[in-house]
């Protein structure tokens, strides 16, 4: 892993005139109340999926429609729900939405109804058009090399070769998570090798809890970005960034640089408190970038924060750095 002690100036944040703003994308956020770990995926016929975590963490919810503002007040449907006993009972979280050759898949972690902490990594199919119709197949566990908590996969498919970027305690006890990344065999099977492409390290990863989780993957300017989340899911919740050039070798850590520090956090002057566990998409034009993401509009949380159902989903257009980056415009409003 390489770091850039230059990275502050190499993404710099652009200051962008508000009138531009106005003119450009606009979107009527929060785009869904009380949905956290949003994920939207535009299907190739230009409707936009949005699938997320509901508050009581007990079932699958997926909304359509033709604009991602469209989102907002589109109706939800529950596409499955947690078992009463036994695996996949407990803590159904964020659960990513994909179409892969032909098949709709839904990739999510559950914990067990009677060990609820015991969380894996679990994936559903379906083979309609539409994937607000038609049956969702439970297709099994995404076995992993190591056998421990594990959560928040997320796949992308690079010149030919399909990958899974997931987070995972790959040290034992209280460790936290860090991310792992494996090439697939299919949507549902690791081949292996498995390596870790980040821990926490920083300080601002390491706010109450040891977290690097809930990875999203973004091509662009010759490069591959992941961007993911770290610390407790509190105020405190924020994004790093890693990236590679899209010749390198994924696989060899080497080749993998991490951002020193955060690119997204909390800026309490815009009420932006927690942001963090984001998905990628395209504007209606096809090629504006839009970062979806959840975040509170307050800092104090009563009781734990996972408790606290307000997180919500939100959407802002991502810019570009002249040297190619994304920039997160974090002096910015949405």
């Amino acid at each position: 892993m390489k770091y850039f002690l230059t990275f502050i100036i190499v993404v710099a944040t652009f200051v962008f005139p508000a009138r531009a703003f106005s003119q450009s994308i606009e979107f009527d956020n929060p785009i869904a109340e009380q949905r956290a770990d949003p994920w939207v995926h535009k299907a190739d016929d230009g409707n936009y999926y949005l699938i997320a975590t509901v508050p009581e963490y007990d079932r699958i919810v997926i909304r359509q429609a033709s604009s991602i503002n469209g989102l907002k007040n589109a109706e939800e449907k529950v596409v499955w729900q947690k078992h009463e006993q036994g695996l996949m009972g407990h803590h159904i979280w964020a659960p990513e939405l994909h179409r892969i050759d032909g098949t709709w898949y839904i990739h999510f972690a559950a914990g067990e109804a009677e060990n609820i902490w015991n969380i894996r990594m679990w994936v559903l199919s379906n083979a309609s058009e539409n994937p607000m119709e038609g049956e969702w197949k439970e297709e099994g566990q995404i076995k992993t090399q190591r056998e421990s908590f594990s959560l928040d996969a997320t796949t992308f498919e690079h010149r030919g070769k399909r990958y899974l970027i997931w987070a995972q305690n790959v040290r034992g006890g209280d460790h936290g998570t860090a991310l792992v990344m494996s090439e697939m065999k299919n949507p549902t099977t690791l081949t292996g090798p498995e390596v870790v492409l980040t821990e926490p390290e920083f300080n601002w990863e390491r706010m109450k809890y040891n977290v690097n989780e809930g990875p999203a993957v973004i091509k662009r300017n010759g490069k591959i970005f992941v961007s993911y989340s770290a610390s407790a899911t509190n105020h405190n919740y924020c994004m790093g960034l890693l990236w590679i050039d899209e010749n390198a070798d994924l696989l060899d850590i080497s080749n993998w640089h991490k951002s020193p520090g955060p690119v997204f956090y909390t800026n309490e002057e815009l009420q932006r408190y927690g942001p963090g566990h984001n998905s990628f998409t395209t504007a209606e034009d096809g090629e504006t970038v839009i970062m979806i993401y959840h975040a509170r509009n307050y800092k104090d949380i009563q009781g734990h924060e996972l408790s606290d159902p307000n997180r919500a989903t939100r959407a802002r257009v991502v810019r570009w750095t002249e040297s190619g980056f994304p920039d997160f415009m974090q002096n910015a409003g949405d």
